[in-house]
């Protein structure tokens, strides 16, 4: 992952990440930018995933706690599609972007530390790509502030039509209503691409806490297409027809060891998000106690 992707400041899906660095119901207070979520991928070559990829990422990881940097990042990998690992990072600005990018620079030690691991990350890389994206709170439905315990996120991208944005909208506000009352347990944050990517991307989140959530699937789909009704639905299809040029679903589930998460997510679940940490502190508390014994004989 790019030194320079790395270093945006602020909650992760807190989305603090409060959550990995997921959306939030709304922009921090007197905020005037736009929430933005910067996703870079890296797709490994043939062999190269997991327990080696890994390594390398580790490096990432070690050189942002030794500086106790502030930014924090989450690691997706893919458990469809092409092999390859996600990167998720939140800011509130660009100017804050900007600013947290000038403070890496002039940290000489975190900079070289994060040279020699992108050199050494590089040569088990085919390819990489970073995308921008702002949050829209009009298109996001009960979007959670706290994804600690999330360990898997479906990531629905959509491309809108060029000239086709009021569809669009028209399509979202029929949508989300018949969601939220058919499904209470729906959550979703959605992102508009800005940068990086085709204009009119949009992708729609959605953290999972077991996989089991993924099996309400079906029932759902059911109990949304029955609040709909008939003629909800034809219309539905006619305005998806009519405005949406490609669509795909992909499944991530969380990296941990690739990962540089907030201490709030530590402290909530230390045995996933920082096991080593974890097992050592364990290990310490499971240390009889020993009475200190002085160096010297007392004499009878």
């Amino acid at each position: 992952m790019k030194a320079s992707c790395r270093l945006f400041v602020g909650s992760i899906l807190g989305l603090a990440l409060a959550a990995s660095a997921l959306p939030q119901d709304k922009a921090p207070s007197g905020s005037v930018s736009p929430r933005l979520l910067v996703i870079q991928r890296e797709f490994v070559k043939p062999g190269k995933s997991g327990t080696a990829h890994e390594k390398t990422e580790s490096a990432f990881v070690q050189a942002m706690a030794r500086a106790k940097w502030p930014t924090h990042y989450i690691a997706f990998q893919s458990l469809s599609g092409k092999p390859r690992a996600l990167f998720f990072t939140i800011y509130d600005s660009y100017e804050a972007w900007e600013k947290d990018t000038q403070a890496q620079e002039k940290n000489a030690v975190l900079s070289a530390a994060l040279d020699r691991a992108n050199e050494t990350d590089g040569t088990l890389l085919d390819s990489s790509d970073e995308g921008v994206f702002t949050y829209n709170a009009d298109f996001s439905l009960r979007t959670k502030t706290d994804l600690s315990d999330m360990r898997y996120l479906e990531i629905w991208a959509v491309r809108v039509k060029p000239g086709h944005d009021r569809e669009w909208a028209e399509l979202n506000k029929l949508v989300l209503p018949a969601f939220e009352k058919a499904v209470p347990t729906a959550h979703w944050g959605a992102y508009e691409a800005a940068y990086g990517v085709p204009n009119g991307t949009y992708l729609f989140l959605t953290a999972r806490k077991t996989a089991a959530e993924l099996d309400r699937g079906p029932m759902e789909d059911k109990a949304f297409q029955a609040e709909m009704g008939e003629e909800g639905m034809k219309k539905v299809d006619e305005l998806f027809a009519a405005c949406v040029e490609s669509s795909e679903s992909q499944l991530f589930a969380v990296s941990p060891t690739m990962s540089y998460p907030p201490d709030e997510f530590v402290k909530a679940d230390a045995a996933f998000w920082a096991p080593k940490q974890a097992t050592m502190s364990a290990e310490r508390k499971a240390q009889p106690k020993v009475a200190s014994v002085s160096a010297e004989k007392k004499t009878p």
